[in-house]
């Protein structure tokens, strides 16, 4: 690098590209350290000096960055290519990262305005709901709204019984549960029958299964069940479903002399 006794004609310090490229003193001196931009010459004092190359090289590294390429990314894989067709792949690359990122930032802005609405309904600080509207919310699970009408107990048992990636495996059993009651509805499948029995235990176990054999949590769990909340097409699917299993688990409990409000015993 070249040293100079005074400022050159033609070249610039670093506080006048920074003026003139709208940065600052420390970008130009954190683009030094990185390898990215160095100055072509120093004064006797250590000043850096810039000439207009640097300054068009800066403008290219400015431009990219501005595109969300990170420095790394600039130094090491954008400015040593010579063939189109790698830059093109690496702005494919780079285009296909904003738009994975945009699709994130959407979905993170669905979820806010849907935890908007829930703590306004809530009318009370609870940042503990919260975060549950923000897990069931990162599930997919449509019924996120019904935490709300939890009490804390019944929240503790859940987040005692769940982790995330149970609690999307427990979802999923339910609403697969859901698809099939309402298929036995509509073929006619007679409650008592085998395959009724058979759908009935597999709704009861996954009862059992969420309430950990706590008999007190049943009261609880049908009162949210009956919620207003329910949207007209819930509605109607969940009185199809309900129109099987109600009297399924009805015909398993007979058949197999279970009080379901009784505690289980070992």
């Amino acid at each position: 690098m070249e040293k100079c006794r005074a400022i050159p004609q033609g070249y610039l310090t670093v506080g006048e590209v920074a003026k003139k490229m709208d940065v600052t003193v420390r970008t130009l001196q954190h683009y030094d350290k990185e390898g990215l931009l160095s100055p072509s010459a120093l004064s006797d004092g250590g000043r850096r000096l810039y000439t207009d190359k640097d300054i068009v090289k800066l403008h290219q590294i400015l431009s990219l960055k501005h595109l969300g390429f990170s420095l790394n990314d600039i130094r090491d894989r954008l400015i040593p290519l010579d063939d189109p067709a790698d830059v093109a792949q690496i702005l494919s690359e780079q285009a296909a990262t904003i738009r994975n990122k945009i699709a994130n930032l959407t979905e993170s802005l669905s979820e806010i305005e849907a935890l908007k609405t829930e703590v306004l309904e809530m009318q009370t600080v609870d940042f503990k709901k919260y975060a549950d509207i923000i897990v069931n919310l990162e599930m997919k699970n449509d019924f996120y709204w019904l935490i709300k009408h939890f009490d804390g107990e019944t929240l503790d048992h859940i987040r005692s019984r769940f982790d995330k990636e149970s609690g999307i495996a427990f979802l999923q059993k339910f609403l697969h549960l859901q698809d099939e009651a309402i298929r036995l509805q509509n073929a006619g499948v007679p409650v008592e029958s085998p395959e009724g029995l058979q759908f009935a235990k597999a709704y009861w176990d996954m009862i059992l299964e969420f309430t950990n054999g706590d008999a007190t949590m049943l009261p609880k769990l049908m009162q949210i069940g009956e919620s207003d909340e329910f949207n007209q097409e819930l509605k109607q699917m969940q009185a199809k479903a309900n129109a099987f299993i109600e009297p399924a688990l009805g015909a398993y409990f007979s058949n197999s002399g279970i009080n379901p409000f009784q505690e289980e015993t070992t």
